[in-house]
């Protein structure tokens, strides 16, 4: 299996820096309370400072969504969104483990981080424009079928694992208690994106090798090294 942006999306965003994990082991049962109260407080000072507005990674992520086509009040990339909540009410809802673990490294660092189960996936993942004809699973259940030139996360059999690229994931690969083998990408298009999201990837692969006891494989792709295989 792989994941990888397509060359349109990397011509497209120059900027474009991502950070890509692998793992396999991962259950339901991992203590993980005080290492996402660290990361919380690490929020609150960044917010008490500033709105997430002006925080210079959504902000560049506002321009992304623009560039697409999106109302960026509209459509929000992922990290935006959980700042946002968090800001409002102090807290986000437990999910799974390594699904809050994961929001919670995401709030310190405002930029989204996707976690989808890998066993889910088919064949590949590729970050590119869509078709108009793949499929979307969403969390209420129903079926979507992204506009065409939409950024999705696609895989083999047109499966899209997630939609307006940071915006919101698919339920289809959702972390489940059932998860064990896990693909985490992040990614981020501002100007310190290169260092921040070379310590963004050692800090979860760190968080995830104390807790779980695995060892996942990392990568920061380029648009001249695109594609990490797991």
């Amino acid at each position: 299996m792989y994941f990888r942006h397509s060359p349109d999306i990397w011509s497209d965003f120059p900027a474009l820096v991502p950070g890509v994990l692998a793992v396999t082991g991962i259950h339901g049962n991992a203590a993980v309370d005080a290492r996402i109260t660290a990361f919380n407080n690490l929020a609150v000072e960044q917010l008490a400072t500033s709105s997430e507005s002006g925080f210079p990674e959504i902000q560049a992520w506002r321009r992304a969504f623009a560039q697409m086509g999106h109302k960026p009040t509209q459509y929000r990339s992922a990290s935006e969104s959980l700042l946002r909540r968090f800001r409002k009410e102090g807290s986000l809802p437990r999910i799974h483990p390594l699904i809050d673990l994961c929001n919670a490294i995401s709030l310190a660092f405002a930029i989204p981080v996707a976690a989808l189960d890998a066993d889910r996936i088919a064949d590949w993942v590729e970050v590119r424009y869509a078709t108009g004809g793949e499929s979307y699973a969403s969390f209420s259940g129903d079926t979507e079928h992204p506009d065409a030139r939409e950024v999705i996360f696609a895989d083999s059999a047109g499966q899209a694992h997630a939609r307006r690229w940071t915006n919101r994931q698919s339920a289809l690969s959702a972390v489940r208690d059932t998860t064990s083998s896990v693909l985490i990408v992040a990614e981020a298009l501002h100007e310190s994106a290169p260092a921040d999201i070379e310590r963004l990837v050692a800090t979860i692969a760190e968080e995830i090798a104390t807790i779980w006891l695995v060892a996942p494989k990392t990568a920061i792709l380029t648009r001249s090294t695109p594609q990490f295989e797991f």
